[in-house]
């Protein structure tokens, strides 16, 4: 059993497709789950001003889970015959939930297609712009740009009751890994100088922190000069209260030297097939990720589970992560 979901008033479970939920829940309390203890969130003081979701990796147009270029090895996964493509029915159960808690924003931070084909694109835009129209905010990943394509370029200023999202493009046309230019990040410093409430920076790469990896161009994210020049802007700017990322397909949680968490959601598409929700409230906000629970949608991700498998890779304690890196309160910066 998985402990996949903790609010604060929420406990969600996972036991292959039963879901266990525990709702109505009270604040900082301990429940047992599955014969395991599990404490609620602490809310954060103050009214509740507002709810968002993010996705990433969604990945419309993939047909093949678990694909390492043309290597045989996997195992790699595929739609059976007679079943929808999996990013449809991935997608179509994270857009109903998300919908559930209908949010003031829904933000994506990028790989919409496998290969930026107008079709891919298309797919992606019936779903998500379908159900929420002006409220949908959409950048680039790499997969969208890898024949030079620049459709959903460019970064966004997104003003919301109690937060403000800064939406940053950090794709290298044709390259998987990621940048910021100067000029990006003096755009986010000048309007984090002046914001009167907290800033959520988003972008589809995971920021290069200087642990576990190389200082390399080649790394597989935001490379390491603007990684930590966008270190230096959040140090200064202490509206900035999280950056967060998708890319690497998983749930972690790093935190920067000024105590402001970076962040990594993992992707709709396979394993564990998830979607991000903030609460925001006066004194703080929460990130509470959710694990998409249509029965379709649990048929296919639990078949990912062991993606990678013959690499060598545990993939499902990868893509999974802690239960503390996918739910946690944000504080304001004093």
């Amino acid at each position: 059993m998985d402990i996949t979901t903790v609010a604060d008033d929420l406990i969600v479970a996972h036991d292959g497709l039963v879901v266990h939920r525990l709702e109505h829940l009270e604040p900082g309390t301990v429940h047992e789950v599955g014969g395991v203890p599990v404490r609620t969130l602490v809310r954060p003081d103050g009214e509740l001003l507002c709810r968002l979701a993010t996705v990433n990796d969604v990945h419309f147009g993939e047909v093949e889970a678990g694909r390492i270029d043309d290597d045989p090895l996997g195992p790699i996964q595929r739609a059976e015959p007679g079943e929808e493509p999996y990013p449809e029915t991935m997608n179509r159960g994270a857009v109903a939930e998300i919908a559930d808690i209908d949010p003031l924003a829904v933000f994506v931070k990028g790989d919409l297609s496998q290969d930026g084909r107008p079709a891919e694109w298309a797919a992606f835009e019936a779903c998500y712009r379908g159900a929420f129209d002006d409220r949908l905010h959409v950048v680039r990943g790499n997969h969208d740009a890898y024949h030079g394509q620049h459709a959903y370029a460019g970064d966004r200023w997104v003003q919301l009751p109690g937060v403000a999202v800064a939406l940053m493009d950090t794709v290298i046309p044709e390259r998987s890994t990621g940048m910021l230019t100067a000029e990006q990040l003096d755009w986010l410093d000048a309007h984090a100088a002046v914001a009167d409430t907290p800033v959520l920076v988003m972008g589809h790469h995971q920021q290069w922190i200087g642990s576990g990896a190389s200082r390399s161009d080649t790394y597989f994210g935001l490379h390491p000069d603007p990684s930590d020049a966008l270190a230096e802007v959040i140090e200064r700017r202490r509206s900035i209260v999280a950056y967060t990322a998708g890319h690497t397909h998983r749930h972690r949680r790093r935190m920067l030297d000024s105590g402001v968490p970076t962040i990594e959601i993992g992707c709709v598409k396979d394993f564990p097939g998830t979607w991000a929700e903030y609460r925001v409230y006066e004194d703080g906000l929460m990130q509470i990720v959710h694990r998409v629970s249509s029965i379709e949608a649990l048929r296919w991700s639990e078949r990912c589970r062991h993606l990678y498998a013959d690499f060598g890779v545990d993939y499902e304690t990868y893509a999974l992560g802690r239960l503390e890196d996918r739910c946690f309160t944000i504080e304001r910066r004093s």
